[in-house]
């Protein structure tokens, strides 16, 4: 989908009148987008289509085995502890074929909106961080909303990280060097469970990798009018899924820090952060916001504004330019966080 140019005021509205004008996808990347929303968006996500979507989208997610295919990672799936009163957790446990000691540990947490996917869904980004780093990689089942509305998703992903770091030891991890990582959802989760950490006096994190994260329940910046009707998780779909979450508290003040992060007032005294995001996307403003405040309070971030990128566009469009340099640059930020050279695999 190319964007369509007209005119615009300094404040980047249309002269139509029509709201501010999208951002111009990379050319490159256009294949991509397309194929991704002919094989995502066959039914568009409404309140009354999520159950239908979730069926279609668990048969687009491989499974573990085929995530990993000839990699030199092994694989090891655990039920573990839940958050108190809550049921038990499914967790996938990745590592090296050859064995870890003292390796890096890479929480990830999967997207979906809040309301699709499973542990499966982006694992071959996990199997990458264990073949390139040598790291131990735990991903987490989390209750999806609206079934399980806030805080039900964020408590979950909490407790699995609890659990990652008690058993740090047994799994070759250095406590010292856990990250938690993750796309849309699953960074808005990571930025979620970063907050809880610092204020329940929880794990100490490394770092939080949140890619193109979903951060901010108003939906109210310049970039969420930009992509409405455009591209995939549109304005439209990004209202369904914090409605999902939320329920009658969305927008108002009693919706969580630990569920919009962006509602929280206070981001001092968090891990570095890296934070990455397309130009062309709704949660563009919200990532660059979040940045911004954290360095306002002497926290460290990394923000990268991918030009012409759609949300996702690095998972989707692999073979381009800019999501080789999107990788290269999440790489680069891994071993200065976690002090690793990394190896190939």
């Amino acid at each position: 989908m190319t964007a369509q140019h007209s005119t615009a005021d300094p404040g980047g509205r249309a002269s139509s009148g029509r709201g501010p004008l999208p951002v111009p996808y990379d050319p490159e990347l256009e294949p991509g987008l397309a194929a991704c929303r002919s094989l995502i968006e066959r039914i568009p996500l409404r309140a009354d289509t999520i159950l239908a979507n979730r069926d279609h989208f668990a048969t687009l997610v491989p499974p573990v085995e085929a995530a990993i295919g000839t990699r030199p990672v092994v694989f090891e799936h655990l039920t573990v502890p839940g958050p108190d009163g809550a049921p038990d957790l499914e967790l996938t446990v990745l590592r090296p074929r050859a064995g870890a000691r003292d390796a890096p540990g890479v929480y990830g947490i999967h997207g979906g909106g809040m309301v699709l996917g499973n542990r499966f869904f982006g694992l071959a980004g996990l199997v990458e961080d264990v073949v390139t780093f040598g790291a131990v990689a735990v991903t987490v089942e989390y209750r999806l909303a609206p079934e399980h509305p806030a805080p039900a998703a964020a408590e979950d992903c909490y407790a699995g990280l609890v659990w990652f770091a008690r058993n740090a030891a047994s799994l070759g991890v250095d406590p010292a060097r856990i990250l938690v990582s993750g796309a849309s959802a699953g960074g808005g989760l990571s930025a979620a469970v970063a907050l809880m950490a610092r204020d329940r006096g929880g794990p100490p994190l490394a770092g939080q990798i949140l890619d193109c994260p979903m951060i901010d329940d108003r939906n109210t910046t310049v970039s969420s009018h930009q992509y409405d009707g455009i591209g995939i998780w549109d304005r439209t779909t990004n209202d369904t899924g914090w409605d999902a979450l939320l329920g009658p508290d969305r927008g108002t003040d009693a919706v969580s820090p630990y569920a919009a992060p962006s509602r929280a007032r206070d981001l001092s005294g968090l891990p570095p952060a890296y934070i990455s995001v397309g130009a062309a996307e709704v949660f563009r403003d919200e990532a660059v916001d979040y940045a911004t405040r954290i360095w306002a309070t002497g926290g460290q971030a990394e923000l990268q504004v991918w030009a012409g990128g759609y949300h996702g566009f690095s998972g989707f469009s692999p073979d381009t330019e800019v999501s080789r340099a999107a990788v290269a640059a999440r790489e680069s930020w891994m071993r200065r966080v976690l002090g690793a050279t990394g190896r190939s695999g």
